[in-house]
Parts: C-alpha cells; sequence; structure tokens
C-alpha cells in the first residue's frame, strides 16, 4: 500500500498550514478550509474529500452544522424552525443517529435517495468530547453511525456516515419561568464509502487516513482567535475575508494556553473516535519516520515500512521488496514503535 502526504494550506483565510493527512498515493484531494464567516462561533468551516478517480472508494468529512433552539414560546414564534440565529440553524436538538438520518444524509446525500441499512450507537463518545466538569465543554454529547446503500452509475455503493451531537443548555428567566437556550452542533461528520460488500474490508485503510489527520495547533489557535473576535462585536473592523490573515498577524504569534488545551483536547477525541468506528477495525501501526522526525501511524497488519522524504509510505508483507529498485525516490525502511 503506497500513501502520500496531503497538507492543506487555509489559502482563503489566515495563510498557513490548516491540517495534513495521508490519503493512497493514486488518490486524488478536493477542498479545504471555507470561512463563511456568518456565525461567530464559527466562522470557518473544514471540508474535503480524498477519492480513488478509478473507482468508487471515498474518505469525506462534511462540515459541521451548528444550531440553536430555545424553549420559550416567544422566542419559537419570532424564529421558527429552519430560520437562522447568529448563524445558527434554528431546530431542536436531537440524538446523534437521528441527526445523521434526519439532517447529515438528507442534505449530503439526499440526491442518491440512500437507503439506511444498519447504524450504531457509539455512547462511548459522550466521554471523549467531555473536557471536564470545570470547563466549558458540551453538557450534553452523544455519537453514531449510519451505514447507508445507493447506487452511483448503476453501481451499488455502502456508506458509512459518523458523526457526534454536542449540546450546551443554558437556563434564563423569561415571561413564562425558566427557559432554555440552547446551542448544539453536529460535528465529527464524516464518511467512508465504497462498493457494497468491500467496505468492512477497506476498515484498516480508512482507520489509517483518519489517524493520520493532524491539524496545526498555530491555525487552530488563530482560527480560535477569528471567533472571539467575532464574539466580541469587534469584527466590523474587517471589511473582507482577505484581511483576516493581516489582522492576526498584528497580534503576533501569541497562542493562548487555553486554545492549545482545546486543540489537543479535539485532536485526543479525533484519534479516539477512530479507533471506535468499526468492529472490523485491525488497527494501526506507529513507526518512527526519520525524515519527518516524528511518529507516524500507517494501515496495521503489514510487516514492513518505507517512507522517502516527499512524507510518501509504503507498507508491505514482502521482506524482498525494495521501492529503491527502479525509482529515483530515496526510500528508506522505517522502524516500528512496540
Amino acid at each position: 500500500m503506497h500513501l502520500k502526504s496531503v497538507v492543506c494550506v487555509d489559502r482563503q483565510g489566515i495563510g498557513i498550514e490548516a491540517f495534513r493527512l495521508l490519503i493512497p498515493a493514486d488518490w486524488e484531494f478536493t477542498g479545504g478550509v471555507h470561512w463563511p464567516m456568518n456565525n461567530p462561533g464559527m466562522p470557518a468551516v473544514i471540508a474535503f474529500r480524498a477519492f480513488n478517480p478509478r473507482g468508487c472508494e471515498a474518505f469525506e468529512a462534511f462540515p459541521n452544522i451548528a444550531c440553536f433552539w430555545s424553549t420559550d414560546p416567544m422566542v419559537q414564534m419570532t424564529i421558527p424552525v429552519g430560520g437562522l440565529y447568529m448563524g445558527n440553524e434554528v431546530r431542536p436538538p436531537a440524538p446523534a443517529l437521528q441527526v445523521l438520518r434526519e439532517l447529515v444524509i438528507p442534505r449530503y446525500r439526499g440526491r442518491y435517495a440512500p437507503t439506511v441499512i444498519d447504524h450504531e450507537r457509539l455512547p462511548d463518545l459522550l466521554n471523549l468530547v467531555r473536557t471536564g466538569p470545570d470547563a466549558t465543554g458540551p453538557s450534553e454529547a452523544d455519537g453514531g453511525r449510519v451505514r447507508i446503500r445507493y447506487q452511483i452509475d448503476e453501481k451499488e455503493i455502502n456508506e458509512d456516515v459518523f458523526g457526534v451531537v454536542e449540546i450546551n443548555r443554558m437556563a434564563i428567566p423569561a415571561m413564562f419561568g425558566i427557559t432554555e437556550m440552547i446551542y448544539w452542533w453536529a460535528d465529527y461528520l464524516f464518511s467512508f464509502r465504497a462498493a457494497a460488500g468491500n467496505l468492512d474490508h477497506l476498515a484498516d485503510l480508512f482507520m489509517g487516513l483518519v489517524r493520520s489527520f493532524r491539524l496545526n495547533p498555530e491555525w487552530y489557535a488563530r482560527y480560535l482567535y477569528v471567533s472571539q473576535m467575532m464574539i466580541q462585536n469587534q469584527i466590523h473592523h474587517i471589511h473582507q475575508i482577505g484581511q483576516i490573515s493581516r489582522t492576526i498577524a498584528q497580534t503576533g504569534h501569541e497562542i493562548d494556553q487555553m486554545m492549545m488545551d482545546s486543540f489537543y483536547r479535539r485532536q485526543e477525541t479525533m484519534d479516539r473516535l477512530a479507533d471506535r468506528f468499526s468492529e472490523a477495525i485491525r488497527g494501526v501501526d506507529a513507526y518512527h519516520d526519520p525524515f519527518a522526525g516524528r511518529e507516524v501511524e500507517l494501515p496495521g497488519g503489514y510487516r514492513y515500512a518505507w517512507a522517502t522524504p516527499l512524507g510518501e509510505y509504503i507498507v508491505t508483507d514482502d521482506p524482498n521488496f525494495n521501492p529503491n529498485i527502479g525509482s529515483n525516490a530515496n526510500w528508506q525502511p522505517l522502524e516500528r514503535r512496540e
């Protein structure tokens, strides 16, 4: 299995690397960071697709969906379901499986008229997204997986769609007693797809792709800074998206410890979520990459691994295989971490 590194630079906004991941060498990548700037709490979203151009296999990350709801009847009359409040979609919160079936899948796969053939609640994700009793994390969280079936060009496709629902509730006094202001998000939204019957066989590959995803902590800290500016009503000083990078540059490279803590919590959640996405997963193996000077996780179940300075990797079971034969690249064997 031959893998390559994809580095996504946030060219629309901050102007630096936002994230990187590994994908098969013959796959293509599209998407990245988008700045709709219509929600102070979520000014940018990440959405991308890594796919096999000669087949139907694909790994896709969908934009987070931010929502708002109030139990106050007056608010419900003023802002009905389907409207927008501060950039958040107005709709009542629901369990993760319901959100995936009724919101995420129709939005991103509705054109294929998919059929749900399996689902799995992932209740342990509740603990993964919590940040502690004294932190600002969600008061509730739930996770799930839904498998759908549909056709593309008369070929039957199976796709697993994953997601987490995080909910924050705030009790406030109102005319008719105590009501709740509820901000909630559908996030960690991603999917794996393949031809019917092949999806579980590719579990180790998809596992490796998810585990290889890494946000750039500097980008994430600056993204949080933009969000804070918008929340504090300071965004009126930025008249167009092209000024975001210049505005951030004026603040220097200070990264608040709270922002860094938030980054590492989110990255840990993604790692653990990858561990749980399917019982069919065989796992990953960790190797030391001498070119990158760090540990890299590659699809498990192979005895040997090779790397190049360009961030390409090959895993194999063949002890006689040497990728340097017939190649101009500098392939070096990797040492497995126990």
